[in-house]
């Protein structure tokens, strides 16, 4: 294993003419680039990753393909490729628009939810007593059939 004298007798090379150690020269940094960027390169590093089709799009393109694989006999993939994209595409939008119908179903105001639960509550209440009442009734119309009354 290599310790810090080591390391430092590593970085220093005996010079071939005298013997004397000389250290390793620097490697000159590279040139910057003054090339000027373009208005489209720069546009499209602000918007981040280009998109070929818009949300509109793609869900047309996902109806078409299930319509043509309801209607007939075209496969899933001949139908994806008679609409012009590839499977790949196609199943990572079909992934995109299940997350966001997820997320859409359960982004339930919080107000709404607390309301639901304290429905809930007072139906579950409700029903208990209810349950109460008809085991008291059985309780005792046994008690009566028993004589234990």
């Amino acid at each position: 294993m290599i310790g810090d004298n080591d390391m430092e007798a590593a970085l220093i090379v005996p010079d071939e003419n005298t013997g004397e150690p000389v250290s390793n020269k620097p490697r000159a940094l590279r040139r910057q680039r003054t090339a000027p960027v373009s208005a489209r390169s720069a546009s499209k590093a602000a918007a981040g990753k280009s998109r070929r089709y818009t949300e509109q799009e793609r869900r047309e393109k996902i109806a078409f393909i299930e319509a043509a694989v309801a209607a007939g006999p075209a496969t899933r993939k001949q139908a994806i490729h008679d609409a012009g994209i590839s499977e790949q595409t196609y199943y990572q939008w079909m992934r995109s628009t299940q997350s966001t119908d997820k997320t859409a179903a359960q982004s339930v105001p919080i107000a709404d939810a607390a309301d639901d639960l304290v429905q809930l509550e007072a139906e579950n209440q409700r029903l208990r007593k209810l349950l109460a009442e008809k085991l008291r009734e059985e309780n005792a119309t046994l008690r009566k059939s028993l004589g234990l009354i």
